[in-house]
C-alpha cells in the first residue's frame, strides 16, 4: 500500500497528501462535497519527480479524507484555537461537511483507519529515515505539501508561494532552515514566509529531532505556482517547470548538506 523509492543520499521526501484512493466502503459515506476530494495536494509527487538523484520517497496513495497521516494519531490539534482539519476530517478546507448525514466515522472506525493506513505510512517513513541515517549519521526529512492560496476558513489573505515550516526552528539545524529560506527569498517572482500559517505538520514535528541526527522541514506550496487552484486542478507544465528549477536548487543543497 505504501509506495517507497529508496535512494542512498541523506534526503527523504515525505508525500502524505497526494493520494486520491478511497476504499469503496468509505466512498459510500462521503457526500458530494467529500467526493470532490478538493483538499488533495494535487500533482505534488509529479512536481518533485526526478529533481535530484538518489533521494528516498515515501508516499501513501490513500486520500486524507480516509485518514490524514500528517495529523497526530492521538487527535491533538496542531494549531489550537485556529480552524484546521482533524485526524479524520469532518469538513473540507472551506468548513463544509464532507460526510453524508449520520455517516461520520465514530471512534472505533477512526481507530481502524489509524491502524490500517496511518501506522503503515509512518512505519515506512521511520524505517527509511533510520536507513539513511545509518549510512550518513543523520537524515533530512523534507515533507512535501501544497494548498490553495485563498482559503478564508483557514487563513486571512493570500498565502505566500513558499511556506517553510520548522516549528519555529525546533525541527532542524538552523543552517538547513537558512539555506531553504534563502532559496525561497531569492526566487524571483515568488513570495515566501517562514513559520507563518504553516509551521510544520505532525510529521515534521514528530521526526524533527536535530539532537538525534534527524532533521525535518516542511514545504507548503501555493498551488497556483504549478497548477489550477480549482477543478479539474490542471497541471500547468510551463509554470511547473519554472518552480521545479527553484525546488531543484533547494533539494540539491539539502542533499549535499552536512553537519558542521
Amino acid at each position: 500500500m505504501i509506495e517507497v523509492t529508496q535512494g542512498t543520499s541523506p534526503l527523504v521526501l515525505g508525500l502524505p497528501h497526494t493520494g486520491t484512493d478511497v476504499p469503496p466502503e468509505v466512498w459510500e459515506r462521503l457526500n458530494e462535497t467529500g467526493r470532490a476530494l478538493a483538499d488533495t495536494d494535487w500533482h505534488i509527487h509529479d512536481l518533485y519527480a526526478g529533481l535530484v538523484e538518489e533521494i528516498t520517497t515515501v508516499r501513501t496513495p490513500i486520500h486524507r479524507y480516509v485518514i490524514d497521516v500528517n495529523r497526530d494519531p492521538a487527535g491533538i490539534s496542531l494549531y489550537p484555537g485556529q480552524n484546521t482539519t482533524t485526524l479524520v476530517p469532518l469538513t473540507d478546507f472551506d468548513g463544509l461537511p464532507i460526510w453524508r448525514d449520520g455517516q461520520e466515522p465514530d471512534e472505533a472506525e477512526i481507530t481502524r483507519r489509524r491502524d490500517a493506513y496511518h501506522a503503515p505510512y509512518h512505519a515506512a517513513l521511520a524505517a527509511e529515515l533510520e536507513r539513511v541515517k545509518a549510512i550518513h549519521g543523520f537524515a533530512i526529512l523534507y515533507d512535501c505539501h501544497s494548498i490553495r492560496g485563498d482559503i478564508p476558513f483557514l487563513f486571512d489573505g493570500r498565502l505566500p508561494d513558499f511556506n517553510v515550516g520548522t516549528n519555529v526552528g525546533e525541527t532542524c539545524d538552523a543552517s538547513i532552515e537558512a539555506l531553504t529560506v534563502a532559496h525561497c527569498e531569492a526566487a524571483e517572482g515568488y513570495t515566501s514566509t517562514l513559520n507563518g500559517r504553516f509551521k510544520g505538520g505532525w510529521t515534521t514535528r514528530h521526526y524533527g529531532r536535530p539532537a538525534d541526527g534527524l532533521h525535518a522541514i516542511q514545504m507548503e506550496l501555493a498551488q497556483a505556482t504549478y497548477c489550477q487552484e480549482s477543478p479539474p486542478w490542471t497541471y500547468l507544465p510551463e509554470r511547473a517547470e519554472q518552480l521545479r528549477a527553484h525546488l531543484t536548487k533547494i533539494l540539491t543543497d539539502l542533499q549535499t548538506w552536512r553537519p558542521a
